[in-house]
């Protein structure tokens, strides 16, 4: 039996020169197809003889004749190499219009509320099989939840994130003001002393009423008077409805509510910094063909929300930088 020191000596190189030899039968056409002189094909041969201690191939004429140890062990040889070939080819490309599975995806409610509904349409027609499910985000734990596979990626005002995940970016989120013009009848672009005497409503998950919007005004010599905080974006528009007050949100949400309810949007009558909004996924996921595909369909979606809403922003394709053919048209 063949001791370990000896199977050691067989390497890929070793295994790829015999199965050559054995369909070509000539050391000068195999050596060609092997991008090798015939001196190192002839070395390796001779390695293999030693090391098998057989002669493997015998000089017949021009040609080379296998020797019966040589046909015995070739079928096994063969399957190996035709397992390895196997094994390191490029996958297939992801074909939506087949997959029958679950796109997860992780936001908080803003962003949800932008653009869940236009990536579930366009994820009906281009993958009828699959269903998209979304998940409540939470910040503080979104690394922990992407390593267990809650989602696909998630979208938010992410922190620096270890090593093993990838923050890409999305676009910057500018800020709005929004309210009932029944109840404020102020023409957009709102003024800052006009601002600041209204009543003010915010949206806290935490029910924190201090934001850079008073920040902002404090460094002008101003400051605002909040009268309510809600926990989610869904609440404010029946509440900005129901009273004289304004909220400074999200640019997206904002002229998304606007539409919806029949709100007023302004520009802020001060400098408020945008904040920037990225994807965040793992790092072994960041070429998997299936994966490549959900966030370049997320980003184009994003891209069109934003333009459709009427915010003047540019989105980043980052996240999408292993494919650039484009995404297949809906039949």
């Amino acid at each position: 039996m063949m001791n370990d020191a000896a199977l050691r000596k067989i390497d890929l190189n070793l295994l790829l020169a015999f199965s050559v030899l054995m369909q070509e039968r000539n050391v000068s056409r195999a050596a060609e197809r092997l991008l090798l002189g015939q001196p190192g094909l002839s070395a390796a041969l001779r390695r293999l003889r030693e090391t098998l201690d057989d002669e493997l191939f015998v000089r017949v004429g021009r040609g080379l004749q296998p020797t019966a140890r040589a046909l015995s062990i070739a079928p096994a040889i063969e399957e190996a190499l035709s397992g390895i070939e196997r094994a390191i080819r490029p996958p297939a490309a992801f074909d939506p219009s087949s997959w029958q599975g679950e796109f997860r995806v992780g936001m908080c409610d803003n962003l949800e509320s932008d653009f869940f509904g236009p990536l579930a349409a366009r994820l009906r027609g281009l993958a009828p099989n699959a269903r998209l499910t979304g998940i409540a985000f939470d910040k503080r734990e979104a690394g922990r939840l992407l390593d267990e596979g809650a989602y696909d990626f998630s979208i938010s005002v992410h922190d620096e994130p270890a090593s093993w995940h990838i923050r890409a970016p999305l676009f910057d989120q500018a800020s709005a003001c929004i309210y009932d013009p029944r109840h404020i009848r102020l023409d957009a672009p709102l003024g800052l002393e006009d601002f600041a005497k209204a009543d003010h409503i915010t949206v806290s998950l935490e029910g924190i009423t201090l934001t850079n919007v008073d920040l902002a005004l404090a460094r002008v010599g101003y400051h605002r008077q909040v009268v309510a905080t809600v926990p989610r974006y869904s609440a404010l528009p029946m509440a900005l409805r129901a009273m004289p007050a304004i909220a400074t949100i999200p640019e997206s949400i904002a002229r998304c509510m606007a539409q919806l309810h029949n709100l007023k949007v302004s520009q802020p009558p001060l400098d408020l910094p945008a904040d920037p909004v990225t994807m965040l996924y793992r790092r072994v996921d960041q070429a998997d063909g299936r994966a490549v595909w959900f966030r370049r369909l997320f980003v184009e979606v994003v891209a069109d929300a934003l333009h459709a809403s009427g915010c003047r922003v540019g989105v980043s394709k980052a996240a999408c930088c292993y494919e650039q053919a484009p995404l297949a048209v809906a039949v």
